[in-house]
């Protein structure tokens, strides 16, 4: 059902619609099915913007994994380029972004050879380097009649305490003098542009610090204010080591949950941002910011095995990270449905429990809100979008433009 004709995000009103409007507005639309509310969804964007104190957000697509809403949302007062998940997806955005940040290394020959046969895509895309192995890695697979090849360096944020770390393991570079030196490797080679700094502090921006364990809501606290204390002071001191070596377009720090904490950075220019648009359930576990649920799929009721259980077809939208409960997907209409401890979120179906189960019928809808934000996207090939209680149209998805990219 994917439309020519779309709103703007530019125009929709900001405002979380009830779940229940949603399931009228989408009557006649048989699940599974994923439905975007704009209302909330420009909500979200609106009040990304404003943690963000005037540095501007990078949308990270990762989290998003729609084209239509990453190109809405950069229409948006306050936004500005895009951290993308790998290059291929990069060369795909940059066909119509003029900044794409590629987030994490890559080893794909065959789209560096892409990047480097065409100079506009080799404009708007920024490759990210780690160490002097990433950037060998490089110099061996770019041709070298290629166009300058910008580069950022990604340095590690995660806490080290003794051989304690807190945090992904993400880039081996750490200090200002190894940033500095990397820096100067870059500059020293004609064939790339060292043009940005990354950190991405994903022991804050990732970690809820109200989760619903309350014996791990102070040590979580204590942590993160302790990381943030040390992150600031670390990259400032990489940041002013690379700035001594090349001029700087941007240095790009934090996520959805550690805006206040990383615009306070001077050293840091912009902040990247990308499930804060969706609101996933993950995200509710967080002092600072409370977002607007605007991301839902839904199931269909197909049995009905014992008084006060239903089964629905499929569920299983398993989230990644650590295995556990917090990764599986939440029923949020009709309230007061549960999953079982014994079969959880299944592939082929799962059976819900709780007194409402009793008043639903084949076919009824379970709709359910995802762990995490555009990982959801991978299962469905459009978003069906919802203004105003009314469907407004559909948009593909990653996988409904065919692509996979990871």
């Amino acid at each position: 059902m994917e439309t020519t004709t779309l709103p703007a995000l530019t125009a929709v009103r900001p405002g979380r619609a009830a779940v229940g409007a949603l399931d009228e507005a989408t009557a006649r639309l048989d699940p599974p099915f994923a439905a975007l509310d704009l209302g909330a969804l420009r909500a979200n964007a609106d009040d990304l913007v404003r943690r963000a104190g005037g540095k501007p957000v990078r949308v990270a697509s990762k989290s998003v994994r729609c084209r239509w809403v990453v190109e809405e949302v950069l229409r948006l007062p306050g936004y500005a380029g895009v951290l993308a998940l790998t290059l291929p997806e990069a060369l795909w955005l940059a066909d119509r972004v003029d900044d794409v940040v590629v987030g994490y290394p890559t080893a794909d020959r065959a789209a560096l050879a892409a990047l480097a046969a065409d100079p506009r895509l080799a404009a708007r895309v920024t490759l990210m380097v780690d160490s002097v192995e990433s950037l060998a890695f490089l110099r061996a697979h770019l041709p070298a009649a290629a166009p300058a090849i910008r580069i950022c360096l990604e340095l590690d944020a995660a806490l080290r305490i003794g051989r304690l770390h807190l945090g992904a393991r993400r880039s081996p570079t750490r200090d200002a003098g190894a940033l500095g030196a990397l820096a100067s490797e870059v500059a020293a080679d004609a064939r790339f542009r060292l043009v940005g700094v990354m950190g991405y502090e994903g022991q804050i921006a990732g970690v809820g610090d109200d989760g619903p364990d309350r014996l791990r809501r102070l040590p979580t606290r204590a942590v993160q204010a302790a990381s943030a204390w040390e992150l600031a002071r670390r990259r400032a001191a990489a940041v002013a080591a690379v700035r001594s070596v090349a001029d700087l377009e941007f240095v790009n720090g934090g996520g959805t949950g550690s805006i206040e904490r990383t615009v306070r950075e001077q050293a840091v220019t912009e902040v990247a941002a990308g499930s804060g648009l969706y609101g996933p359930a993950l995200f509710d576990q967080y002092r600072a910011f409370t977002p607007a649920p605007a991301a839902y799929f839904t199931t269909a009721v197909v049995r009905r095995p014992a008084p006060g259980i239903v089964t629905v077809q499929g569920g299983g939208w398993i989230a990644s990270g650590p295995v556990g409960a917090d990764r599986q997907p939440v029923p949020v209409w009709p309230e007061g449905l549960a999953l079982t401890a014994a079969e959880g979120a299944g592939e082929a179906q799962t059976p819900l429990v709780g007194e409402v189960a009793d008043r639903l019928r084949l076919g009824d809808r379970v709709w359910w809100r995802h762990a995490k934000a555009g990982e959801f996207c991978e299962r469905v090939s459009s978003l069906v979008l919802v203004a105003d209680g009314a469907v407004v149209g559909s948009v593909p998805t990653y996988r409904g433009d065919g692509h996979a990219f990871l």
